[in-house]
């Protein structure tokens, strides 16, 4: 059949016909294609982003950012549930436990150990929000919230000249850099269930700067240095600092160091530092208006085929203005550790740590604070602990272990501490 085009045109024929609808079929064709290639592209794209949101929000971790190459607070946040960009997540232990007649369990105790709620978000470009919720502690002796750790997170300053992570900062509430112990002490990154007998650890309101120049990685910060959570009752300031290096794959290495600032001792009383399963107090007479303690560390762990070699040893020089007497004490402490795999997700472990301190000191170990850290005729002179257990890891978010840990110690009036060892097994979870 012939077809007419406009006035003047040639006639179009069937044939030609024909042929302009199989290429208007061919071009709708490829537009359909170009469409779901560019449909998967926007996929991908989007995927990416969530990943890279994701991976920007997680890791804000209550460690110093500097890190170590070992499993530390710094994965934690991986499991977490994003919702838009808040990323959620949590961690925990549920326990059973048994001490001696003088330690902390003297009956067999069903235990909510451990339960920590950690929120993190970006707030504007490398800029993030972390805190962390802790309903249940070892520490606590009933399950309130409290608050952990609380910081804006400034990251990689140092891309203003140039200079990939030399610089970042925080400021809020957040550890104390000091030791390494800290890093891994929740109950999900612990191989054991006790820690070692110093387990210095602290949580303050400060500034904290940290980063990586060339093989060495640095974190530094300046805070109040006092317990309590809102005032600080001196001008003096707590500067902690830690520095790391790594010489092989196998060798990590560093040194922290610390001072506690003066403290006053009608109104801060404690600490912000916890040491001994205490913290560090005065220990003048009633005429005593300022303490401070002094601290340096060394940390080494190696790692092996099947397992790690870990250990760490300080000095702690304690004094205050007792205006009846001196009361300048020394105090040495040390930890060895020991993580081998036995089969598959199944490991032992072990941990020796020891604290001396000659002219006495108040150390509440595994005892409950009353009868060894508070009283001031219970100064101990020499403690230590022994720790051995299993544990299996049926998956990252998933830990059952046991462990008895024997502890002995001696006080400065020549009586033995004896009654403390513990017996526990815990699961321990993140999600």
């Amino acid at each position: 059949m012939p077809c007419f085009g406009a006035a003047g045109d040639a006639p179009i024929s069937s044939e030609q016909v024909q042929q302009l609808i199989k290429q208007n079929q061919e071009l709708q064709e490829q537009l359909r294609r170009q469409q779901v290639q560019i449909d998967s592209l926007n996929t991908k794209v989007n995927q990416m982003e969530r990943g890279a949101a994701g991976d920007s929000a997680s890791g804000k971790r209550p460690d110093d950012g500097a890190g170590t190459s070992e499993t530390t607070m710094n994965d934690r946040g991986v499991a977490g549930s994003t919702l838009g960009k808040v990323e959620l997540s949590a961690e925990g232990g549920v326990a059973l436990f048994k001490s001696g007649s003088e330690g902390l369990f003297p009956n067999w105790e069903f235990r909510l150990d451990e339960v920590r709620l950690f929120v993190e978000a970006p707030i504007w470009k490398q800029v993030y929000f972390f805190t962390e919720i802790n309903l249940a502690t070892r520490e606590e002796q009933d399950v309130v919230a409290r608050l952990g750790e609380c910081y804006i997170d400034f990251e990689n300053i140092s891309e203003l000249w140039n200079r990939e992570r030399m610089l970042n900062l925080r400021i809020g509430r957040m550890y104390t850099p000091f030791g390494e112990e800290y890093l891994t002490r929740y109950a999900i990154d612990n191989p054991l269930i006790t820690h070692s007998l110093s387990d210095l650890w602290g949580v303050d309101e400060g500034i904290e700067l940290y980063g990586k120049i060339g093989p060495v990685r640095y974190a530094a910060a300046v805070q109040n240095g006092g317990i309590s959570d809102v005032r600080d009752f001196d001008a003096d300031k707590s500067f902690a600092g830690r520095l790391e290096y790594d010489p092989t794959r196998w060798l990590h290495l560093s040194v922290s160091g610390m001072r506690t600032g003066d403290l006053n001792a009608q109104e801060d009383v404690l600490s912000a530092m916890w040491f001994g399963n205490a913290f560090f107090r005065s220990i003048g007479s009633t005429g005593t208006t300022k303490f401070h303690a002094n601290l340096v560390e060394g940390d080494v762990v190696i790692r092996l085929p099947h397992g790690r070699l870990s250990a760490l040893g300080g000095y702690i020089r304690y004094n205050d203005n007792d205006p009846t007497g001196s009361n300048g004490r020394d105090v040495y402490y040390y930890s060895v550790e020991v993580v081998h795999d036995i089969v598959s997700k199944l490991y032992g472990a072990a941990r020796f740590s020891q604290i001396f301190a000659n002219e006495g000191f108040p150390i509440a170990g595994n005892a409950p604070m009353g009868p060894f850290f508070f009283n001031p005729f219970a100064m101990t002179t020499d403690i230590w602990r022994l720790s051995v257990g299993l544990g299996y890891r049926f998956s990252p978010n998933l830990l059952l272990k046991a462990e008895y840990a024997f502890e002995r110690g001696k006080e400065l009036s020549g009586a033995t501490r004896d009654h403390e060892d513990l017996f526990g097994v815990e699961a321990a979870f993140k999600f």
